[in-house]
């Protein structure tokens, strides 16, 4: 069967996957529900299109944060990723980089920062990191990412703690014993990988350097700690965006972590509009979260994202064919966002506007 949206992919990623992976990567926290509204909110906005305008040639090129890409949509970190397909990271990022688009490393990974650089030296890269107890652990992650030409640190700051995955819980998930969390390989770590009933085996390892009483004086060390930009991904209010940018980062990532961590917060779409009106015009306002169709990315950027990120749907397209599954993932989805572009009335990304989409309640009172 011809694989032609993301559902297709992820059907099939089902299929092939063990469960145990399987039920990682597609879990959300709590009962789902926020998972499910990640996807259910893009459904709720109508988009207006405009029409007789030449549309004959369609340009989806931007520039961000002093890259130029092809097209506005990147892949976001996720762990593990030799869980999917043994390519792993390498090939998701070799995916990416001949697409035209970024690739964000999860500190999480089965590929080290440096395999990951020689794999995939022509993509742009950035690197997503925690800050630890151990803030030397950190710094040196920090090093590690610039001395291998990584162009960005995207600190996740809404995980203090772990959510609580019930699938991690119940499967007693942990990797199997051929893979590693190769960034931490010969760096000695408080804890040991277990399988307590409470948390998962991998969250049990990672919590023992997880920080919770990280506050924003660590964001402003951070930002003092290097010349890379820094872009803080997990935002979902307007009063973090103004901080963010009070404390000297590049950009925020509207993000719910996948609806991984806390269940019954908005969906990152639902969040979008107030973190714009609040900072857009002083930095660069991305979004995860939902994304999996042409009009998802038209729909982000008609409320003032200026890139949008997949996490899930790349996991999909590795798990079917390695790098070649997620060359045609990004590939059904780049045509998909060049059709809407074409439909609404948009030659380029300036084209689109905010007035271009609206809540499904605008119609309902019709």
């Amino acid at each position: 069967m011809a694989l032609v949206c993301v559902e297709d992919f992820e059907k099939k990623a089902h299929s092939v996957l063990e469960k145990n992976a399987l039920d990682y990567y597609r879990s959300g926290a709590g009962e789902q529900f926020t998972l499910q509204l990640n996807r259910d909110a893009f459904r709720r906005i109508r988009i207006r299109p405009r029409c007789l305008r030449d549309v004959s040639v369609i340009d989806t090129s931007c520039h961000i944060l002093g890259i130029d890409l092809r097209w506005p949509l990147g892949i976001a970190p996720s762990a593990m990723q030799k869980l999917a397909h043994p390519e792993g990271e390498g090939g998701n990022a070799r995916a990416a980089g001949n697409a035209g688009s970024i690739y964000i490393l999860s500190t999480l990974s089965t590929m080290s920062i440096e395999e990951v650089a020689a794999a995939a030296p022509n993509t742009n890269k950035w690197f997503q990191l925690y800050v630890y107890k151990d803030r030397s652990l950190t710094e040196q992650m920090v090093r590690r990412a610039e001395k291998a030409n990584f162009k960005a640190i995207v600190l996740t700051v809404d995980a203090p703690i772990f959510g609580q995955r019930r699938s991690d819980i119940r499967n007693k998930f942990n990797l199997p014993p051929h893979l590693h969390l190769a960034n931490f390989q010969g760096i000695k770590a408080d804890g040991v990988i277990s399988n307590n009933e409470a948390t998962s085996g991998i969250n049990a390892y990672v919590s023992s350097q997880f920080d919770s009483t990280l506050t924003w004086k660590d964001v402003t060390w951070l930002v003092n700690l290097t010349k890379l930009p820094i872009i803080v991904k997990g935002i979902l209010t307007r009063e973090d965006a103004v901080l963010a940018r009070e404390f000297g980062c590049a950009g925020v990532i509207v993000s719910n972590h996948g609806a991984r961590q806390i269940d019954t917060v908005p969906a990152s779409i639902e969040a979008l509009p107030e973190i714009v009106k609040a900072v857009g015009n002083d930095l660069v306002v991305m979004l995860d979260g939902g994304v999996t169709q042409g009009n998802d990315i038209f729909k982000a950027l008609a409320l003032g994202a200026k890139m949008v990120f997949v996490g899930r749907a790349a996991l999909w397209g590795l798990a079917c064919n390695g790098q070649k599954g997620v060359e045609d993932l990004l590939g059904v989805l780049k045509k998909d966002f060049e059709i809407t572009l074409g439909l609404s009335g948009c030659q380029r990304l300036h084209d689109i506007t905010s007035d271009m989409v609206t809540h499904e309640s605008t119609y309902a009172k019709l």
